[in-house]
């Protein structure tokens, strides 16, 4: 799979307008906003008649940008995200109480958010530009995800604002686990096993 210049910045250009975007990730095709932008993130859970209660994953490019959502991180997590990331491996982290009102529309509630570091350099290159991108997978809640952008389309059409094709995907889910309280706890095993990897 080959994103290129011009699909990457015709991508990042719908994301920063407040757009709505279908990207191939690591593991299947997801629908994607700017993860800061309420209003965009509001009509994602429209268009894809996502569970008002459930959070979106949040893709970033490097380890930093979690500090945008009321997340401190100290050293050992930040060495253990070095090893795992990027990669399919994604990490829910709780939110401090301070933050956690102004980072409801993303938590949805259940006061903790996850990240994810896509291993795919194009996906990286586009949150590069634009910082975090909610994602969740591309279809109905309840529905198979779409394994191409033809699928992808027959579930969106014109509510989705741009289409960036990274041809037939159908990856296994990533990795997931939590951290919290200075303890890590896998949570669904992927093709990464955490629990060989020093935390």
């Amino acid at each position: 799979m080959k994103l290129n210049k011009e699909n990457i910045n015709g991508a990042v250009k719908v994301l920063k307008n407040g757009g709505i975007a279908v990207l191939p990730t690591d593991t299947i095709y997801g629908i994607h906003c700017l993860a800061l932008d309420k209003k965009a993130v509001e009509r994602v859970y429209e268009v894809r008649k996502r569970d008002k209660n459930k959070p979106c994953i949040i893709l970033i490019s490097n380890v930093k940008q979690i500090e945008k959502f009321g997340i401190g991180l100290f050293e050992k997590t930040e060495s253990f995200f070095q090893k795992i990331w990027p990669g399919k491996v994604s990490i829910i982290l709780p939110i401090s109480r301070k933050h956690q009102k102004e980072f409801e529309f993303l938590h949805r509630g259940v006061r903790s958010l996850g990240f994810r570091m896509p291993a795919l350099s194009g996906i990286r290159k586009i949150i590069e530009q634009t910082g975090p991108l909610i994602s969740t997978s591309a279809n109905f809640q309840g529905t198979s995800p779409a394994k191409n952008v033809k699928e992808a389309k027959e579930y969106f059409g014109d509510k989705a604002d741009f289409y960036l094709d990274g041809g037939a995907l159908d990856a296994t889910p990533s990795s997931l686990a939590k951290i919290e309280h200075g303890k890590l706890e896998v949570l669904r095993k992927g093709e990464i096993d955490l629990e060989k990897v020093d935390f």
